[in-house]
């Protein structure tokens, strides 16, 4: 499902005050996402879905409740930890959250 740039942006910000995330820079894969100690938690795709990365078995758990779908970065192959978010009732902050402690450890 399609975010808007308002939801991303607060996401965004209720990053604010920790210093070791970071929205990246540049072009390709990663531009745009959030990222803590360089590696990427969380980002709207191209398509416009919002992905973030998390332990197997969460992503496992939502895929089977139907909140989420594996991602497909276009070329044919799942990303299985990577869980692309369905429905605009997902609380997206806390999945981010949730993603951020699982690649970087949370503040």
């Amino acid at each position: 499902m399609a975010r808007s740039s308002l939801q991303w942006s607060a996401v965004v910000a209720s990053f604010a005050d920790d210093p070791e995330v970071e929205v990246g820079e540049g072009r390709g894969f990663g531009a745009g996402a959030l990222k803590a100690k360089g590696k990427i938690f969380a980002f709207v795709s191209a398509k416009g879905d919002f992905v973030v990365k998390l332990p197997k078995a969460r992503a496992d758990r939502l895929f089977a409740e139907g909140r989420a779908k594996a991602f497909d970065p276009g070329h044919g192959r799942l990303m299985k930890q990577w869980a692309a978010v369905v429905g605009a009732d997902a609380d997206l902050i806390a999945l981010a959250r949730e993603a951020r402690a699982f690649v970087g450890g949370s503040k």
